[in-house]
C-alpha cells in the first residue's frame, strides 16, 4: 500500500512510501524542477519525519528533467535566502544558513538508508549535487550532468564536491567544476558517475529492480557495508582492515542474538 506522508505540494516536493521504500519527487516540472530554499526545507522535514522502517529512498524529478538546479528567479530576488541577502549577512551567519541548505542533501548519506537517484534529462548544479549525495545513480540515456555554479561565480556547496572527487578523481573533478560543461550519460557511465545507464523508458523499472535487490539483503549487513565503504577513502589499509574486523564482529554477535 502506498501512502503519502508529506505531500509538500506547495513546496514542490512530493513524498510517497510503499513499505520500506520511500520515493521523494521534485515536483516542479514546469520549470524543470528548479530548486528553491522552500524545497530544501521540505526535504529536511521529510528526512526528520521519515519512519524507521524505510530502507531505500528513491529520489526523482517529475517531467522531462531531474532538476535544472537552483531557481535563479529566487536566488536573485529579495527573499531571506536570496544571494544578495546572503551576501549581506556576517560570514558566520552566511555559513550557518548554507549549513541548513546542505542538510537537505546530506541526509541521503545516512548509513541506515540506501539512496538511489533516478536521473533523466538535466541534472544541473544543485540537481547534480542532489544526485551525487545519493549512494547510486541510475541514468536514462538522455541524462546530462553539469556543475554549473562557476557560471555564477559560485562554488558547489551542497555536499557534492567530496563525492565527485571520490568518484572521478581530483583532476577530473576540478575540470568538471571549473568548466561547468555538460556530461552526457555515456561519459558519466565511463568515468564512474553512473551506476547504470538505461533507455529512458526503462528508467523506472531499473530503479525498482535495484531497490528490490537491496531489500533482499540483511538490513544490518547493508548498513555496515555502506559505512565501511563510505569511510574507506579516509582510512589507511590497516585502519580499513580494523574497521572490517569490528564490523564483522558486530554482525556475528547480532546474528547470534548477542546484541
Amino acid at each position: 500500500m502506498t501512502t503519502s506522508v508529506t505531500p509538500g505540494s506547495e513546496a514542490g516536493v512530493r513524498y510517497e512510501q510503499d513499505g520500506p521504500v520511500a520515493t521523494v519527487t521534485l515536483n516542479r516540472p514546469d520549470v524543470l524542477n528548479a530548486q528553491t530554499p522552500a524545497m530544501w526545507s521540505e526535504l529536511v522535514d521529510i528526512s526528520r519525519k521519515m519512519p524507521g522502517e524505510v530502507r531505500v529512498v528513491i529520489v526523482q524529478g517529475a517531467g522531462r528533467s531531474f532538476s535544472a538546479g537552483l531557481d535563479l528567479s529566487v536566488a536573485r530576488g529579495e527573499g531571506d535566502s536570496s544571494l544578495p541577502v546572503l551576501a549581506r549577512l556576517s560570514p558566520e551567519e552566511c555559513a550557518d544558513r548554507i549549513a541548513g541548505f546542505q542538510e537537505a542533501f546530506t541526509w541521503l548519506r545516512r548509513p541506515s538508508l540506501v539512496t538511489i537517484a533516478a536521473v533523466q534529462g538535466h541534472a544541473i548544479g544543485a540537481g547534480f549535487q542532489l544526485a551525487l549525495n545519493c549512494d547510486m545513480r541510475i541514468l536514462a540515456d538522455d541524462a546530462r550532468f553539469s556543475m554549473a555554479e562557476v557560471t555564477l561565480g559560485l562554488v558547489p556547496d551542497l555536499g557534492g564536491t567530496k563525492r565527485l572527487t571520490e568518484l572521478v578523481g581530483p583532476s577530473r573533478a576540478l575540470e568538471i567544476c571549473v568548466t561547468g560543461r555538460r556530461i552526457a550519460a555515456d561519459e558519466a557511465d565511463r568515468i564512474g558517475l553512473a551506476t547504470a545507464v538505461v533507455p529512458r523508458d526503462q528508467l523506472d523499472g531499473a530503479v525498482s529492480d535495484l531497490a528490490a535487490a537491496v531489500l533482499t539483503a540483511d538490513v544490518g549487513a547493508v548498513a555496515e557495508i555502506k559505512a565501511l565503504l563510505a569511510g574507506a577513502p579516509g582510512r589507511s589499509y590497516d585502519e580499513q582492515d580494523r574497521a572490517e574486523r569490528e564490523a564483522q564482529t558486530r554482525r556475528l554477535r547480532d546474528l547470534a542474538g548477542m546484541e
